[in-house]
């Protein structure tokens, strides 16, 4: 049997439409028929080419996040059944087919039944970003009820969902955004900061006076990142899922803080550790149903003939909220 799929034959290239050979679930994976996509920057770098540490050769099926419904199950898979609605971080790097196809055989530990409030399309949207949140907010920063955070870009992808996810644990949280993004940031019950109006300095001093933000949760990267090793408490910690580049740290050491790190693709191209990113959609899953966890979505329409142009926004930073992409 056959499927449809988007497929990369080079870098930068079309992605084209084709047939081809259904996947049928090995023994520990699952087959979903997949009912949308949620795309991420990361994927336009992996179609560029540009993405040294997401390998995925070609030719190639894009697309890191995926929800669907459970079409078979294999050999020693016994907490899915047939029918079930999943979602989850499966492919799209390192030589394992992405979402953007019809259908795909997944390992059954990177995934989680879906949000049962939530469309197919929203819970797309939030694999990556959620367990790129909780891996450094919870796994590494270990934040308590209480403290202060402050999430660097916070409406966007990882952001909105950071800013949720602190809230949910019961931390005083901030967010620098532009200014039109306030209004969303105080939906969350967070206090949003101009980036552009304030420096990093009046903000420290008017909403900490002075003494920092216990974490900082950084999710721009880059300069953000210099910011946020000035803007972290004594002994606290900054998290970050784009550390590369060249950082001066003596900001941090003054204030006897720590730094951590979050490599999310980590279990997709290693296959170590599988088990804890199906574990965290749990909790994405309650935070979900309880109403304490709603992703963003951007409101246009995509599916498989019109994929190319959600790229496009992406890559020319006019999205909206999430890009996902309806997979009939």
């Amino acid at each position: 049997m056959n499927m449809q799929a988007l497929v990369l034959h080079r870098y930068n290239g079309p992605l084209e439409l084709t047939e081809l050979s259904r996947p049928t679930a090995q023994p520990g994976q699952v087959l979903v028929r997949i009912k949308a996509s949620g795309l991420n920057p990361l994927d336009t770098k992996i179609r560029a080419g540009n993405a040294a540490h997401a390998r995925h050769p070609l030719p190639l099926v894009l697309g890191i996040d995926m929800a669907g419904v459970v079409e078979t199950v294999g050999q020693g898979v016994t907490h899915f059944k047939v029918g079930d609605e999943v979602y989850g971080m499966t492919g799209g790097v390192g030589g394992v087919q992405g979402s953007l196809a019809q259908f795909a055989a997944v390992d059954a530990r990177l995934i989680a039944l879906k949000p049962s409030n939530l469309s197919m399309k929203e819970a797309a949207a939030l694999p990556l970003s959620f367990i790129t949140s909780y891996q450094g907010i919870v796994d590494r920063a270990q934040l308590k009820a209480g403290q202060t955070v402050l999430v660097q870009g916070g409406a966007g992808g990882v952001g909105h969902v950071s800013v949720q996810l602190a809230q949910a644990l019961g931390a005083r949280v901030f967010a620098t955004v532009s200014a039109g993004d306030a209004e969303l940031i105080a939906r969350y019950g967070a206090t949003a900061i101009d980036y552009r109006a304030r420096s990093v300095e009046q903000y420290v001093h008017d909403y900490t006076g002075g003494e920092g933000f216990d974490l900082v949760a950084d999710t721009v990267g880059g300069a953000t990142l210099d910011a946020s090793f000035s803007a972290v408490k004594q002994f606290g910690h900054v998290v970050s899922a784009l550390g590369w580049g060249t950082h001066a740290l003596a900001p941090l050491s003054f204030r006897e803080a720590s730094y951590s790190g979050v490599f999310t693709l980590s279990p997709l191209l290693t296959g170590k550790h599988r088990e804890h990113h199906g574990e965290i959609l749990q909790v994405a899953t309650q935070l979900a149903e309880d109403g304490k966890l709603v992703p963003k979505l951007d409101p246009r329409s995509f599916d498989l003939t019109s994929a190319d142009l959600a790229y496009q926004a992406i890559t020319a930073g006019n999205a909206k909220g999430k890009m996902v992409v309806d997979i009939q």
